[in-house]
């Protein structure tokens, strides 16, 4: 029989139960983890941010992959970051220059936001970065490859890694962090 004061421990969260060390000859009890948020929630969520990954998608599609025919003979590759920047901040039009630079970053943004969400294994800043890099190269290469009146711009993808960076740092982290933040609880005996 247990006395009642043991009852009311065990009945208590795991981080208010009083602790008792253990003997050297007893072995450590394996603690398990489970997630802070419950299951359905951190579904909803992640369907959430799929859905809007999604959305994402077809508005980066329309935007870089549309042909600019009228553009063909303005249109230039550039392979040396900094490049078209300095272009831009040097010779373009203040409200050009906006549009062009503030337009790629907010292009990275959602992957900043998102992707901590949706991959749990991806929710580490170095590879959000990365991911982002590497779809938004794709991006560039089909436009520089196969879109009439578009090029292949290296800047644009630092800038759009920069967004994501960004994303990254104002939410994104947070959001991942809770929807796939475990919390160790010691098995009940």
């Amino acid at each position: 029989m247990e006395d009642p004061m043991s009852q009311t421990a065990r009945r208590l969260p795991a981080a208010l139960r009083p602790t008792r060390k253990r003997t050297p000859d007893e072995p450590a009890r394996p603690r398990t983890t489970r997630h802070a948020v419950a299951l359905p929630i951190r579904l909803l969520v992640m369907l959430v941010a799929f859905v809007l990954m999604v959305a994402f998608a077809v508005v980066l599609a329309r935007l870089t992959l549309r042909p600019s025919p009228a553009s063909v003979h303005l249109t230039h590759s550039n392979l040396h970051p900094g490049s078209s920047l300095r272009a831009y901040l040097n010779y373009g039009q203040p409200l050009d220059t906006l549009r062009q630079i503030g337009g790629n970053v907010l292009l990275g943004v959602p992957f900043g936001i998102l992707v901590p969400v949706l991959a749990p294994r991806a929710r580490k800043m170095l590879r959000v970065l990365a991911l982002t890099a590497l779809v938004m190269l794709m991006v560039e290469l089909v436009q520089g490859a196969l879109i009439t009146g578009r090029a292949f711009d290296i800047d644009d993808v630092i800038l759009n890694t920069t967004g994501a960076l960004l994303g990254w740092l104002v939410l994104g982290r947070r959001l991942g962090r809770a929807v796939h933040r475990r919390v160790s609880v010691e098995p009940s005996s």
